[in-house]
């Protein structure tokens, strides 16, 4: 018999989660909408973001670099080619330069300043008005060159040409006029649209232009025949911004979908849909060498994206969990982070001192040892590498698993290590103490990939779960418990799951199921005993309390919440400000961990989440 789920939004209202100590930064998270986005020379992105805050960031991991507070008063800012220089504006122009954040100078306007585009070689700046004039500017002398007064509406869109001999307007009129920049004279004007114009993009050869309108198209025109040569109308309603690569082999475009279309520039097909933004995309940008597109806008959060293969990189909720672990070394309490795999950290909880600290992407799981002496890392890499938790010092690799390491899950004796493998649905477990593999279990989630993986408490079964990304119905996944001694299967729940925990008991089995809900099985009868609800999106992770009276889950609808273990009421549930991908307890009990998806980690009292 199903058992009545048990409803999360009967138990205390949602209050902020008390946080003792943060450790970590948030990785490519900023703290306002971003505004625009470039690709320095150097391989670096810059952003800026409202109001008025540039930053630097490393591509791979996400680190922020350097921070430059500017202005507050501004309501448009532009890069400049290869983020050499910065302009905002709103009735004036402030020019600046941004490796320093130096601020170069301030053009007064005569008209409110509506958008702006530097050439590529930095001779000039255009600036679009409300008054519907656009006009030229020498950045050397700051002087002004000529006014081109061709819209009879504010200007909403303005774009060089790599050359910078033609300058292409959009206004609110909903017209696109081409201008010989060191004439004034009007080339063409191109009509079609039938809805604002916010962006426009020149194809590296300056023989295409690409419009983005908010009639749910972008536009390829050829300027000399004043005729678009194809209409891209796969989009949403509207098309917000857009990028060439700088081969010319893609174009970028950012939709009210949320999601960046990624076209193939010569047969126009579509390559790839981005869909891992939650809110409005403002900015597109791809790096100078063509290898990276990056993206932001009102969700805070930079993209990091590989264009060719269509693969978030960094940035988001993903690619990567963020796990975390906790234990109490010989030397004293520590805790082990992946930063959301673009790093890893090892810190002394003692003194929130770094104890072992690398820059390096795709790290996707992190475990201690039962006994607190050992740290396993496993990476995209296939490796597994076992460091010592006091020093954070590496003494052995194992390597011959095949798939990147998803999962990683100690027994309680230490003597054995178990790691799934994200590619091939297997499981590998290994002698610690030679590092040899002991036995490599096939389908081990029945078929599914393998997303999770925990040791019973007895060390003598070991459950998998994962989830069957191929199915179309029914089963979405499925948990195996296997023991690891005959070895055999003892058991196959179907339900898909990336997140399970034992109950110290080993009793139960809390499983993070893809419809929101934990399921909890009765380990010896095999039957589901308790459905828990109340999440509003999906529970990332779970944790029981070391003494098993309270489970806590973690989920992307940023709440923790804290279940009485044996019937499953909900004592308390807290809400933070990112989504919680990982949850560890201190060995004592006294502390919860959490490993969250701005890549920081939260320290919270465990006797405070029970508080009301």
């Amino acid at each position: 018999m199903t058992p009545k789920p048990l409803e999360g939004n009967a138990g205390p209202a949602g209050a902020s989660v008390p946080v003792e100590r943060v450790y970590g930064e948030p990785r490519f998270h900023a703290d306002g909408d971003l505004s625009a986005v470039a690709f320095a020379k150097d391989g670096t992105l810059w952003s800026v973001e409202e109001p008025g805050v540039l930053r630097q960031w490393h591509t791979s991991t996400g680190q922020r670099l350097r921070q430059h507070v500017l202005s507050d008063l501004e309501t448009l800012w532009v890069f400049s080619h290869e983020a050499r220089f910065l302009a905002s504006a709103s009735d004036d122009l402030t020019l600046w330069e941004v490796a320093t954040g130096q601020q170069l100078a301030t053009i007064t306007q005569p008209s409110w300043v509506t958008t702006a585009a530097f050439t590529h070689n930095f001779s000039l700046i255009a600036t679009g008005h409300d008054d519907g004039s656009v006009r030229l500017w020498n950045l050397a002398t700051r002087q002004l060159v000529r006014e081109l007064p061709g819209h009879q509406q504010p200007v909403s869109a303005l774009s060089f040409n790599p050359q910078g001999t033609l300058l292409a307007s959009a206004g609110e009129d909903r017209l696109i006029h081409l201008w010989d920049v060191n004439g004034g004279e009007k080339h063409a004007t191109l009509t079609g649209h039938s809805d604002r114009i916010p962006a426009l993009a020149w194809h590296p050869s300056g023989q295409r232009l690409v419009s983005a309108g908010w009639d749910n198209t972008a536009r390829v025109w050829e300027p000399v025949r004043g005729e678009p040569v194809i209409i891209l109308n796969s989009h949403a309603e509207q098309v917000l911004a857009a990028a060439f690569s700088p081969d010319a082999r893609l174009l970028a475009c950012a939709d009210s979908d949320d999601t960046i279309h990624v076209w193939n520039a010569a047969t126009w097909q579509t390559q790839h849909l981005l869909n891992q933004h939650e809110d409005e995309i403002r900015a597109l940008a791809f790096s100078l060498d063509g290898r990276f597109l990056a993206s932001g806008g009102l969700d805070r959060i930079l993209h990091v994206w590989d264009p060719q293969r269509g693969r978030l990189l960094s940035g988001g909720n993903s690619p990567s969990r963020h796990s975390v672990s906790v234990a109490d070394s010989p030397a004293g309490p520590r805790l082990a982070s992946n930063c959301g795999g673009t790093a890893f950290r090892i810190y002394d909880l003692a003194d929130r001192r770094i104890i072992a600290s690398e820059e390096v992407s795709g790290t996707l799981a992190t475990a201690f040892s039962a006994d607190g002496r050992w740290l396993a890392r496993g990476g995209s890499d296939t490796r597994i590498q076992l460091r010592h938790a006091d020093s954070g010092q590496p003494f052995l690799t194992l390597a011959g698993q095949r798939g990147p390491v998803a999962a990683l899950s100690w027994s309680p004796n230490n003597q054995m290590l178990a790691s799934a493998s994200a590619s091939d649905g297997t499981v590998w477990l290994w002698n610690t103490a030679t590092g040899d593999p002991a036995l490599l279990v096939l389908e081990a989630a029945d078929g599914c990939t393998v997303e999770t993986i925990a040791f019973h408490p007895d060390g003598k079964r070991l459950a998998c779960g994962g989830i069957d990304w191929m199915s179309t119905g029914g089963s979405d996944g499925a948990i195996c418990i296997w023991d690891i001694q005959a070895p055999s299967k003892l058991a196959v729940f179907d339900y898909g799951t990336t997140s399970i925990a034992f109950h110290p008991s080993g009793r139960w089995l809390a499983a993070a199921s893809l419809d929101e809900a934990i399921y909890i099985w009765d380990i010896e009868t095999q039957e589901l005993a308790i459905e828990l609800a109340g999440h509003k999106e999906g529970v990332h992770c779970l944790a029981y309390h070391p003494d098993g009276k309270v489970l806590v889950s973690g989920s992307e609808d940023r709440t923790v919440r804290i279940w009485q273990a044996d019937n499953g009421q909900l004592l308390a549930q807290h809400e933070l400000d990112t989504p919680v991908q990982s949850l560890s307890f201190s060995p004592d009990g006294r502390w919860l961990f959490t490993g969250n998806g701005n890549t920081t980690c939260f320290q919270i009292a465990t006797g405070k989440l029970l508080e009301s």
